[in-house]
């Protein structure tokens, strides 16, 4: 029986040893995936904070893009308000003048339309473009109509220029 008894202490030393060494690889092998666990955690972190600063950065170049654009659409405004106030201006300006027969508007008549019977007599004036032409006043009622419709038409291009300017704002990239 003592032979059986140093067998069983034999065997139960060696399932110790066993187990110790199976307890060891385990904390070893736990070491060694803490450590790769804790270096991939580290490698993600600076990923993450590389694509957080990446999209910071493309949302500040973004702002910047739209304060930009906003600052050429305000001077834009500024530019086609005051060519419209001008316009407006001058078209009051040509209305007053026009009120007061400071000014009357003439139109160059057809030499042909003198052949058919039209009798208007030529009016030479020391300061007109056209030498010796004739040319007939217009009624100033009619004068002030024709003035009402080329503000119109004014007003008409500025809006257009306007509304050009603020596509080409938009998308420089489609109308150079």
């Amino acid at each position: 029986m003592p032979a059986f008894s140093l067998n069983i202490w034999r065997l139960a030393g060696l399932l110790l040893l066993a187990a110790m060494s199976a307890a060891m690889a385990w904390q070893f092998q736990d070491w060694r995936y803490g450590k790769q666990l804790a270096e991939q955690a580290r490698l993600n972190a600076e990923t993450l904070n590389q694509l957080t600063l990446n999209a910071a950065t493309a949302q500040q170049a973004e702002q910047d893009k739209r304060l930009a654009l906003e600052q050429r659409l305000s001077a834009s405004e500024q530019t086609h308000y005051r060519a419209l106030s001008d316009a407006q201006r001058d078209q009051d300006r040509l209305r007053d003048r026009l009120a007061t027969a400071d000014l009357r508007l003439s139109v160059l008549i057809d030499a042909g339309d003198l052949a058919t019977g039209v009798g208007v007599p030529a009016t030479a004036g020391p300061g007109g473009v056209d030498h010796a032409a004739v040319r007939a006043r217009l009624d100033p009622a009619h004068a002030q109509r024709i003035i009402a419709i080329t503000d119109t038409g004014d007003r008409g291009l500025i809006a257009l220029q306007a509304c050009q300017a603020y596509i080409r704002a938009l998308a420089p990239v489609h109308f150079e």
